[in-house]
Protein backbone atom coordinates (compact mmCIF):
# COMPACT_ATOMS: atom_id res chain seq x y z
CA UNK A 1 0.00 0.00 0.00
CA UNK A 2 1.31 3.18 -0.99
CA UNK A 3 1.82 6.15 1.09
CA UNK A 4 -1.48 8.37 -0.12
CA UNK A 5 -3.47 5.30 -0.34
CA UNK A 6 -2.19 4.77 3.30
CA UNK A 7 -3.02 8.85 4.53
CA UNK A 8 -6.67 8.19 2.69
CA UNK A 9 -7.31 5.26 4.73
CA UNK A 10 -6.40 7.01 7.85
CA UNK A 11 -8.14 10.19 7.02
CA UNK A 12 -11.56 7.72 6.21
CA UNK A 13 -10.63 6.03 9.68
CA UNK A 14 -10.75 9.08 11.74
CA UNK A 15 -13.89 10.28 9.66
CA UNK A 16 -15.73 7.04 10.74
CA UNK A 17 -14.30 7.59 14.55
CA UNK A 18 -15.37 11.22 15.58
CA UNK A 19 -19.77 9.85 15.74
CA UNK A 20 -18.33 7.34 18.01
CA UNK A 21 -16.17 9.75 20.25
CA UNK A 22 -19.07 12.48 20.25
CA UNK A 23 -21.74 9.82 21.59
CA UNK A 24 -18.83 7.93 24.08
CA UNK A 25 -18.40 11.81 25.31
CA UNK A 26 -22.17 12.09 25.46
CA UNK A 27 -22.51 8.85 27.43
CA UNK A 28 -19.82 9.93 29.74
CA UNK A 29 -21.83 13.55 30.12
CA UNK A 30 -25.34 11.70 30.71
CA UNK A 31 -23.58 9.06 32.99
CA UNK A 32 -21.41 11.43 35.36
CA UNK A 33 -24.10 14.46 35.76
CA UNK A 34 -26.88 11.48 36.47
CA UNK A 35 -24.81 9.74 38.79
CA UNK A 36 -24.02 13.12 40.51
CA UNK A 37 -26.88 15.19 40.60
CA UNK A 38 -30.35 13.08 40.59
CA UNK A 39 -32.14 16.41 38.92
CA UNK A 40 -30.17 15.55 36.17
CA UNK A 41 -30.87 11.84 35.69
CA UNK A 42 -32.87 12.46 32.53
CA UNK A 43 -31.56 14.43 29.94
CA UNK A 44 -33.17 15.43 26.97
CA UNK A 45 -30.06 16.56 24.48
CA UNK A 46 -26.61 16.88 24.81
CA UNK A 47 -24.91 19.03 22.13
CA UNK A 48 -21.47 20.54 21.50
CA UNK A 49 -21.13 24.68 21.33
CA UNK A 50 -19.30 26.85 19.65
CA UNK A 51 -16.95 26.95 22.36
CA UNK A 52 -14.17 24.16 21.86
CA UNK A 53 -14.89 21.70 25.01
CA UNK A 54 -18.16 23.00 26.26
CA UNK A 55 -21.10 21.11 25.65
CA UNK A 56 -24.90 22.49 26.08
CA UNK A 57 -27.12 19.73 28.34
CA UNK A 58 -30.74 20.41 27.75
CA UNK A 59 -33.72 19.46 30.19
CA UNK A 60 -36.86 20.39 28.56
CA UNK A 61 -36.12 24.21 28.02
CA UNK A 62 -33.79 24.47 30.32
CA UNK A 63 -29.69 24.86 29.63
CA UNK A 64 -27.13 23.91 31.20
CA UNK A 65 -22.94 23.86 30.35
CA UNK A 66 -20.72 21.32 31.65
CA UNK A 67 -16.86 19.91 30.08
CA UNK A 68 -16.29 16.63 27.96
CA UNK A 69 -16.62 14.49 31.51
CA UNK A 70 -19.44 15.89 33.14
CA UNK A 71 -17.38 17.33 35.84
CA UNK A 72 -18.21 20.66 36.46
CA UNK A 73 -21.49 22.44 35.27
CA UNK A 74 -21.86 26.00 34.77
CA UNK A 75 -26.08 27.67 34.63
CA UNK A 76 -26.11 31.33 32.83
CA UNK A 77 -25.91 32.60 29.43
CA UNK A 78 -23.25 31.26 26.40
CA UNK A 79 -21.92 34.80 24.97
CA UNK A 80 -20.39 35.01 21.67
CA UNK A 81 -18.56 38.23 21.81
CA UNK A 82 -17.23 38.53 18.32
CA UNK A 83 -20.84 38.39 16.99
CA UNK A 84 -22.38 40.16 20.02
CA UNK A 85 -25.40 37.75 20.29
CA UNK A 86 -26.40 36.27 23.63
CA UNK A 87 -26.30 31.86 22.33
CA UNK A 88 -28.46 31.04 25.16
CA UNK A 89 -31.20 33.25 24.71
CA UNK A 90 -31.55 32.39 21.17
CA UNK A 91 -31.48 28.85 21.30
CA UNK A 92 -34.12 28.65 24.12
CA UNK A 93 -36.04 31.45 21.67
CA UNK A 94 -35.78 27.97 19.26
CA UNK A 95 -36.61 25.80 21.65
CA UNK A 96 -39.54 27.78 23.25
CA UNK A 97 -41.18 29.10 19.51
CA UNK A 98 -44.59 28.19 18.68
CA UNK A 99 -45.67 28.23 14.89
CA UNK A 100 -48.76 30.58 15.12
CA UNK A 101 -50.31 28.16 12.34
CA UNK A 102 -50.70 25.49 15.27
CA UNK A 103 -52.19 28.28 17.17
CA UNK A 104 -56.32 26.67 17.12
CA UNK A 105 -57.94 30.29 16.98
CA UNK A 106 -61.26 28.79 16.93
CA UNK A 107 -60.48 28.54 21.01
CA UNK A 108 -59.94 32.08 21.53
CA UNK A 109 -61.54 35.49 21.65
CA UNK A 110 -60.33 38.53 18.93
CA UNK A 111 -59.89 42.18 19.32
CA UNK A 112 -58.55 44.28 16.14
CA UNK A 113 -56.39 47.37 17.48
CA UNK A 114 -56.04 50.26 13.99
CA UNK A 115 -55.66 47.95 10.76
CA UNK A 116 -54.93 45.10 12.76
CA UNK A 117 -51.85 44.10 10.26
CA UNK A 118 -49.81 42.46 13.09
CA UNK A 119 -50.70 39.48 15.17
CA UNK A 120 -50.28 38.56 18.80
CA UNK A 121 -52.12 35.77 20.60
CA UNK A 122 -51.87 35.52 24.49
CA UNK A 123 -52.53 33.23 27.34
CA UNK A 124 -54.26 34.74 29.92
CA UNK A 125 -55.84 33.45 33.55
CA UNK A 126 -58.63 36.38 34.59
CA UNK A 127 -56.65 36.05 37.90
CA UNK A 128 -53.17 37.03 36.92
CA UNK A 129 -52.49 40.28 38.54
CA UNK A 130 -49.77 40.47 35.96
CA UNK A 131 -52.05 39.99 32.58
CA UNK A 132 -53.96 42.66 34.41
CA UNK A 133 -51.12 44.82 33.93
CA UNK A 134 -49.70 43.92 30.61
CA UNK A 135 -53.70 44.46 29.23
CA UNK A 136 -53.58 48.03 30.28
CA UNK A 137 -50.00 48.75 28.20
CA UNK A 138 -51.52 46.19 25.18
CA UNK A 139 -54.27 49.31 24.76
CA UNK A 140 -51.57 51.29 23.45
CA UNK A 141 -50.50 49.40 20.97
CA UNK A 142 -51.78 50.26 17.66
CA UNK A 143 -52.35 48.02 14.31
CA UNK A 144 -52.27 44.76 15.77
CA UNK A 145 -54.94 41.66 15.70
CA UNK A 146 -54.89 40.30 19.44
CA UNK A 147 -56.05 36.61 20.06
CA UNK A 148 -56.71 35.74 23.74
CA UNK A 149 -56.53 32.17 24.95
CA UNK A 150 -58.13 31.21 28.28
CA UNK A 151 -55.95 29.25 30.75
CA UNK A 152 -57.27 28.98 33.86
CA UNK A 153 -54.09 27.66 36.15
CA UNK A 154 -54.31 30.08 39.15
CA UNK A 155 -56.83 28.00 41.39
CA UNK A 156 -60.92 27.38 41.02
CA UNK A 157 -62.11 30.78 40.95
CA UNK A 158 -59.96 31.26 37.77
CA UNK A 159 -61.65 28.44 36.50
CA UNK A 160 -65.17 29.92 37.24
CA UNK A 161 -64.11 33.23 35.85
CA UNK A 162 -62.77 32.09 32.53
CA UNK A 163 -66.26 29.96 31.78
CA UNK A 164 -68.45 33.12 32.47
CA UNK A 165 -65.98 35.21 30.40
CA UNK A 166 -66.38 32.45 27.73
CA UNK A 167 -70.11 32.13 28.10
CA UNK A 168 -70.75 35.57 27.89
CA UNK A 169 -72.50 36.90 24.94
CA UNK A 170 -69.61 39.55 24.23
CA UNK A 171 -66.61 37.46 25.78
CA UNK A 172 -64.46 40.32 24.52
CA UNK A 173 -66.70 42.80 26.42
CA UNK A 174 -66.79 40.46 29.44
CA UNK A 175 -63.00 39.62 29.78
CA UNK A 176 -62.06 44.09 28.81
CA UNK A 177 -64.44 44.93 31.59
CA UNK A 178 -62.76 42.38 34.00
CA UNK A 179 -59.26 43.22 33.50
CA UNK A 180 -59.45 46.69 32.71
CA UNK A 181 -62.22 47.98 34.55
CA UNK A 182 -62.79 45.11 37.43
CA UNK A 183 -65.88 44.73 37.00
CA UNK A 184 -66.95 40.61 37.31
CA UNK A 185 -68.16 38.66 34.51
CA UNK A 186 -71.56 37.48 35.08
CA UNK A 187 -71.96 34.98 32.06
CA UNK A 188 -73.58 31.95 32.78
CA UNK A 189 -70.83 29.39 32.94
CA UNK A 190 -72.64 26.85 31.67
CA UNK A 191 -72.17 26.69 27.40
CA UNK A 192 -69.71 24.43 26.08
CA UNK A 193 -66.36 25.45 27.59
CA UNK A 194 -64.13 22.84 25.47
CA UNK A 195 -62.08 25.91 24.40
CA UNK A 196 -60.69 26.15 28.09
CA UNK A 197 -60.14 22.51 27.84
CA UNK A 198 -58.30 22.63 24.81
CA UNK A 199 -56.24 26.09 25.47
CA UNK A 200 -54.95 23.73 28.93
CA UNK A 201 -53.74 21.27 26.94
CA UNK A 202 -51.73 23.31 24.12
CA UNK A 203 -50.23 24.86 27.26
CA UNK A 204 -49.48 21.86 29.06
CA UNK A 205 -48.04 20.76 25.68
CA UNK A 206 -46.02 23.61 25.09
CA UNK A 207 -44.99 23.73 28.57
CA UNK A 208 -46.33 27.20 28.58
CA UNK A 209 -46.87 27.22 32.39
CA UNK A 210 -46.95 31.29 33.52
CA UNK A 211 -49.68 33.82 32.49
CA UNK A 212 -49.46 36.03 30.29
CA UNK A 213 -47.50 34.37 27.52
CA UNK A 214 -47.46 35.95 24.34
CA UNK A 215 -46.84 34.06 21.07
CA UNK A 216 -45.49 36.41 18.12
CA UNK A 217 -46.49 35.63 14.38
CA UNK A 218 -42.62 35.05 13.91
CA UNK A 219 -42.78 32.28 16.48
CA UNK A 220 -40.73 33.95 19.11
CA UNK A 221 -42.68 33.14 23.12
CA UNK A 222 -42.04 35.95 25.83
CA UNK A 223 -43.17 35.24 28.86
CA UNK A 224 -44.16 37.65 31.38
CA UNK A 225 -45.72 41.21 31.28
CA UNK A 226 -44.17 43.32 29.01
CA UNK A 227 -44.52 46.91 28.61
CA UNK A 228 -46.14 48.92 25.76
CA UNK A 229 -42.69 49.66 24.24
CA UNK A 230 -41.46 45.63 24.61
CA UNK A 231 -44.64 44.60 22.66
CA UNK A 232 -43.87 46.94 19.59
CA UNK A 233 -40.02 45.93 19.54
CA UNK A 234 -41.34 42.25 18.76
CA UNK A 235 -43.98 43.15 16.68
CA UNK A 236 -41.56 44.81 14.41
CA UNK A 237 -39.10 42.16 14.23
Amino acid sequence: MNHTLRARFALLACALAFPVLAGAQEATIRKNLGERIPALAKIDEVSKTPMNGLFEVRIGTDLLYTDAEGNFLIQGSLLDTKARKNLTEERIDKLTAVDFKDLELKHAFTQVFGDGKRKLAVFEDPNCGYCKRFEKDLQKVDNVTVHFFLIPILGADSVEKSRQIWCSADKLKAWNDWMLRDVAPKGPGSCNTDALTANLEFAKKYRITGTPTLIFADGKRVPGAINTQQIEQNLAR
